[in-house]
């Protein structure tokens, strides 16, 4: 196909994914939030509360990372890194894994980011949330992201969802699908 007629048609089917997100935007702003309890997460300053999580705002993102020993997840916090200062003018952001938090300040330190860091060790936060699993093929802590509002003294979460190879959250995907071969079996690195 001629590369103006494909263009043409690429154009035409991001519109209709705007609209699809348009219509997502819809349907969760009509979300009956699942009300959630008060948590504590391990960090290097000692215990804290999701409550606390919050800071001055009234909604927190809390992304469910896997930990050092992800590639993946690596990846996607790295991204994360770019634009935490943007998300946090707008609402609380925390990454969340199973490390113990002296390895998550190893790693982050390793890594540049700049973003809080709190640990699920000795927590069921990341099981109640449907990200880590106690057995099966995929035993263990799951990629997502869930985001939490605060009324009062009651937290909910009003959101949540997998983060995966081609998501939403992460641009290199994008970026790659304009490429002739799309990604092409590559998978990301600690190093290049």
């Amino acid at each position: 196909m001629a590369y103006t007629d494909t263009i043409r048609r690429l154009t035409d089917a991001r519109r209709r994914i705007l609209d699809i997100r348009a219509e997502m935007r819809e349907l969760q702003a009509g979300i009956e939030p699942e009300p959630v309890e008060e948590y504590e997460f391990a960090t290097m300053d000692g215990p804290v509360r999701l409550s606390a999580l919050f800071g001055p705002h009234d909604e927190l993102i809390v992304i469910h990372n896997m930990g050092a020993s992800c590639v993946y997840c690596t990846l996607w916090a790295d991204g994360f890194n770019g634009v935490a200062g943007h998300l946090e003018n707008r609402a609380a952001f925390v990454v969340s894994s199973p490390d113990a938090p002296a390895a998550q300040r190893e790693f982050a330190k390793s890594r540049g980011w700049r973003f809080r860091m709190v640990s699920t060790q000795g927590s069921n936060f990341a099981r109640d949330m449907g990200y880590f699993a106690d057995e099966g093929e995929y035993a263990g802590p799951h990629p997502g992201v869930s985001v939490f509002r605060m009324d009062g003294d009651r937290i909910a979460r009003v959101s949540d969802t997998n983060l995966g190879p081609g998501d939403d959250f992460c641009a290199v995907w994008h970026l790659f699908d304009l490429l002739p071969e799309g990604p092409d079996g590559w998978e990301p690195q600690y190093q290049y």
